[in-house]
């Protein structure tokens, strides 16, 4: 895109380039140099009025490089600036602008021959509107909550060559989806040490650590549809999974997560140069533009960037689509220390106290601070996870009492739990006590070898009543509705990553209510973590809704944990 500059009586236009212009534009300069050498001034009127969009388009050119030039998403942006000035867009573009404004105006999508699914509402919208996007090549996010059918919405769009990529734990689950809803796709799961792709697959399922082994292989392809679940893996734009997502060659990527948003606004900035290279611009510039002005309280910012996603992120949360959903009901379960734990933990806080200030001293920065207080986190849960103090593993904590109490009473109701925590180390202290109370049990973790067998265990008629589950192998993905009740041992810092493992029960499919259980030894820095959650849901609604303010974690919240 060039300006022309021209005076009224005076020579043929000459033009400037539009990096040009915004170049002196943002510097504060009264001209601008043209492509011949001259200098015209600048029309300041005109760029108040429209230099963002500019800017926008400079920017995705920049970033994007190559894969930005025609694409569908810049030339939305060129649309967007020939309404600014009052120009009708391309003919080619109306149909598109209007859809994208309006979802009520979408067309009813044909599903593919074959499928075999009953949509509710809100999911048959979904489906209008992912066909829509891949219809004029734009790549999609689908945030949808966890729970309401994000699999089953995306399945509806597969046609051609497809990629799958999704956690190890939840791959089974996709063949499922797929043998139930799409019987009539030839369906290859990649993975074990002879893998080989299937020229003849329909579609192909993997997992996120084959992508970053085997990219080579999977980027060599050019598949109509590349889908990434649990999108926010890839959340790290300089990672070598995003590296590797980002290589992959499709006609029309997708992207899925109930958290495209869990701690940085940066986060978002991966997901979308997935899906669009260069349309949020350069790392630097997204944090120049919006990261900063939102973490300082912009609510013009925050509401700038919503605007830039929604053409391209659908987003609904289940108490605006599912009525007949059964209610959740949240339990903090507040755990009082013993004197011998007191100790123990009172110990840990003084040394993690000192070593945390020392590291924010010398520069370190805040995630590496939070990763120093793992041992003051696991002091709360259970003596023996700290080093010399496995002598204790016998004895259930304060913590793991509370937790037995609660299960035995469920339990003898009739009801069925899932207990998660972060650590493996903590499910196998709880075992033993299971046992010894008579109540069955199965698990998984990371280092269960057949995921789908210990699922289909756990939801049989006759299943076990407790299913111990790690947040990482177990939190994403798993439909576990045969439990009502949900016991998160140990809070995280991302009240996102909890919510995602207390809808493997409350999700479609659930007819009872659910009691989600937080345990929270008291007086301990788990309150303070429940405490800085708030902050956390604030910095996803500002970036997704434009709804104001995100609070960013700072060297004082650090301090305010240990205190």
């Amino acid at each position: 895109i060039d300006l022309a500059f021209a005076s009224p009586g005076g020579p043929s236009p000459s033009r400037a380039t539009l990096a040009e212009v915004c170049r002196a534009w943002e510097m504060g300069n009264g001209v601008v140099r043209l492509l011949d050498g001259t200098y015209a001034p600048l029309p300041q009127d005109f760029l108040r009025a429209h230099g963002n969009v500019l800017q926008d388009i400079l920017a995705a050119r920049k970033a994007g490089g190559p894969k930005a030039l025609g694409s569908s998403a810049l030339r939305l942006d060129a649309a967007r600036l020939l309404g600014t000035v009052g120009l009708p867009p391309p003919s080619s573009l109306q149909t598109l602008l209007a859809g994208l404004g309006d979802t009520d105006l979408l067309p009813a999508a044909t599903l593919p021959a074959g499928t075999q699914v009953t949509l509710r509402d809100y999911q048959r919208r979904g489906v209008d509107w992912l066909t829509f996007l891949r219809h004029h090549r734009l790549s999609a996010l689908l945030a949808d909550d966890m729970g309401l059918g994000k699999t089953i919405q995306a399945l509806c769009t597969f046609v051609g060559k497809t990629l799958v990529v999704a956690p190890t734990s939840v791959v089974h689950n996709w063949l499922q989806e797929l043998q139930a809803f799409r019987p009539g796709l030839r369906v290859q799961i990649y993975h074990g040490p002879k893998r080989r792709l299937d020229p003849d697959a329909d579609v192909v399922l993997t997992s996120y650590a084959l992508l970053r082994l085997d990219v080579e292989v999977l980027a060599s392809r050019l598949w109509q549809v590349v889908v990434l679940d649990e999108a926010h893996q890839i959340k790290n734009a300089r990672s070598q999974l995003a590296v590797a997502a980002c290589r992959l060659q499709a006609d029309w990527r997708l992207a899925l997560s109930g958290t495209p948003l869990e701690n940085r606004l940066e986060e978002l900035w991966s997901l979308m140069h997935f899906l669009h290279p260069g349309y949020l611009g350069t790392q630097d510039s997204f944090a120049k533009r919006w990261v900063a002005p939102i973490e300082h309280g912009d609510a013009a910012a925050a509401q700038s960037l919503s605007r830039r996603l929604q053409p391209f992120v659908l987003r609904r949360k289940k108490g605006d689509v599912v009525r007949e959903l059964p209610p959740r009901t949240d339990i903090l379960l507040r755990c009082e220390l013993s004197e011998e734990e007191r100790a123990a933990y009172d110990a840990v806080r003084a040394a993690t106290q000192a070593k945390v200030v020392q590291q924010l001293q010398t520069g370190h920065n805040v995630m590496q601070a939070l990763e120093a207080l793992l041992r003051l986190r696991q002091a709360c849960c259970h003596p023996a996870l700290l080093p010399g103090r496995q002598h204790l593993a016998a004895q259930p904590s304060s913590k793991v009492r509370v937790l037995l109490e609660n299960l035995s009473e469920v339990c003898s109701e009739g009801h069925r739990a899932l207990v998660f925590s972060q650590w493996t180390g903590l499910l196998d202290l709880v075992e033993p006590h299971l046992r010894a109370a008579q109540l069955t049990f199965c698990r998984l973790d990371g280092h269960t070898a057949d995921r789908g067998a210990v699922v289909r265990t756990f939801c049989a008629v006759d299943g076990p009543h407790v299913m111990l589950l790690s947040l990482k192998a177990g939190g994403v993905g798993l439909n576990l509705t045969a439990a009502d009740h949900v016991f998160l041992l140990d809070p995280w810092w991302n009240p996102a990553v909890e919510d995602q493992a207390a809808d493997r029960a409350h999700r479609i499919g659930q007819t009872r209510p659910v009691m989600v259980h937080r345990l929270i030894a008291a007086q301990t820095v788990e309150e303070r973590i429940v405490e800085l959650q708030a902050h956390k849901r604030g910095l996803a609604e500002a970036a997704l809704a434009g709804s104001g303010a995100a609070p960013s974690l700072n060297r004082e919240d650090i301090l305010a944990l240990l205190s």
